[in-house]
């Protein structure tokens, strides 16, 4: 035992820090090695995913669940009324919203203000006063866009009337859905209801809405993927930048707008509309997301995250092997960069249906492919491809068709694996705009969140129950 201490030392400390410190204090060569127990040392959830690492059913179904995403290919196809769309809201009155169920009495500011607006859209009600009293009075229900297969930026709201983009997978049979994005400034996904954004809501489902049909169906169906792959190259994440993206839309609908037979002078209005909001091409990003992944819901024994939405209130994230069920946590507040006269007391807590493009390996985990949005959401450039690479320790697999410049022309992180967020301790990274938390006042700021853990302890512990009974081998 003498002899071994005077021996060269190199010591590996694992976990706390302060004994690595003592250790090289003294001369020694000391590697520190970063860790964690799972779930924060939460007992319960260590043991569930101990049932599941290693899992021969989980990895099959895991396989089966990123091979259908994968294999998705998701087309812009048409541009409807919602009730054309979505049968429920063909009868009765149902809003849908964004984010895990909430009912009128819990909804944030924004969500309210976006409601009441939907009214008074709808010509449910004559006045806000009147429209706040009928949503609160149990004649109207509510439900989460993703119970239809529908998406909805920020508040989400989707009534009757609005005109919502489709989106079909043409590797498969399902479709999904989301409105058209209003722009910036005074717009209802914000929770304003004034003069303002109802009549351009009227505008864009008279005038916008059937003209884009047109255009649309003029083209055949746009392939999405191949689309949304040349962004990523040009300096979209297709969360918060989408400028490359919308510009591209726009390109490929000029000639079917200039057929559609419309009139001229509305024809510029619809352009000048486009090419004035380097959004638009976001409502048809989630769509086309929420597409993808509904192709990969509903696999038996997968950990495979599916959604990821937020209600101002509530986060809440699905995972293929556990059916529609949600497991929510308290909604973060959004780290970022405010507008002059904002700050930190003013925002919401994260709100809005667009994380599905992280759970699709987009916005924050794509990151690396748009340095410039850290001008938009804070941090630096190697912030934005640290991101990215971090996020990979976390997926399944990587993505193919959507690969990043700044990895080489890798394929970008895909196929959220719950089991590797508690097991690693490493949260899916979103980028996301933040809201006044009063209606109406719009956006103030945007910048960096996390999903909770809490909601993937939740769901793996739910995903360990339908494992029962000896290990099965795996298949070829």
């Amino acid at each position: 035992m003498t002899e071994l201490f005077s021996l060269p030392l190199s010591v590996l400390n694992v976990g706390v820090r302060s004994f690595a410190e003592s250790v090289a204090a003294v001369g020694a060569d000391v590697t520190q090695i970063e860790w964690q127990p799972p779930a924060g040392g939460d007992v319960d959830a260590g043991h569930a995913l101990a049932r599941l690492i290693n899992e021969p059913r989980v990895e099959d179904a895991n396989r089966s669940a990123l091979a259908a995403f994968l294999n998705a290919q998701p087309v812009l196809e048409d541009v409807q009324p919602a009730r054309d769309l979505i049968p429920a809201l063909s009868a009765g009155r149902l809003l849908l919203h964004a984010g895990p169920p909430v009912a009128w009495g819990e909804m944030c500011g924004p969500m309210q203000g976006a409601i009441i607006g939907a009214i008074l859209f709808e010509a449910w009600a004559k006045t806000p006063e009147d429209a706040a009293k009928l949503a609160a009075s149990g004649q109207i229900a509510f439900a989460p866009c993703h119970h239809h297969g529908a998406v909805g930026p920020m508040a989400g709201i989707v009534s009757p009337s609005m005109p919502l983009w489709s989106v079909g997978n043409r590797a498969g049979s399902n479709r999904a859905f989301s409105g058209l994005n209003e722009g910036l400034g005074k717009v209802l996904r914000f929770g304003a209801y004034n003069a303002e954004v109802l009549e351009r809501l009227h505008w864009m489902s008279a005038v916008l809405a059937p003209t884009l049909s047109k255009a649309v169906k003029a083209t055949g169906g746009i392939e999405l993927k191949p689309l949304m792959a040349q962004s990523l190259h040009m300096g979209d994440e297709l969360h918060n930048r989408n400028t490359a993206a919308s510009s591209l839309l726009l390109k490929t609908l000029l000639p079917g707008l200039l057929e559609s037979g419309a009139p001229l002078d509305a024809i510029a209005a619809i352009a000048r509309f486009i090419a004035g909001n380097d959004h638009f091409f976001l409502n048809v990003s989630m769509a086309a997301c929420k597409a993808m992944l509904d192709a990969a819901h509903g696999v038996r024994h997968s950990s495979l995250v599916t959604a990821m939405a937020r209600n101002g209130v509530t986060f809440g994230i699905r995972v293929s092997g556990t059916g529609n069920a949600w497991f929510t946590a308290p909604a973060p507040l959004v780290d970022g960069l405010y507008f002059p006269g904002y700050g930190p007391a003013d925002a919401a807590p994260d709100l809005g249906d667009s994380a599905i493009t992280e759970t699709a390996g987009l916005g924050g985990f794509a990151m690396a492919a748009a340095p410039a949005i850290v001008q938009f959401v804070g941090g630096t450039p190697a912030d934005a491809e640290a991101n990215t690479r971090r996020m990979l320790r976390i997926a399944l697999g990587v993505n193919p068709a959507f690969t990043i410049p700044a990895l080489g022309f890798a394929g970008g992180p895909v196929g959220i694996d719950a089991r590797k967020v508690i097991d690693r301790n490493i949260s899916p990274v979103i980028n996301t705009g933040i809201a006044h938390r009063t209606a109406g006042i719009g956006q103030v700021g945007a910048g960096i969140s996390h999903a909770p853990v809490a909601c993937f302890v939740a769901a793996i512990e739910a995903l360990a129950q339908t494992i029962s009974g000896p290990a099965t081998p795996p298949t070829e």
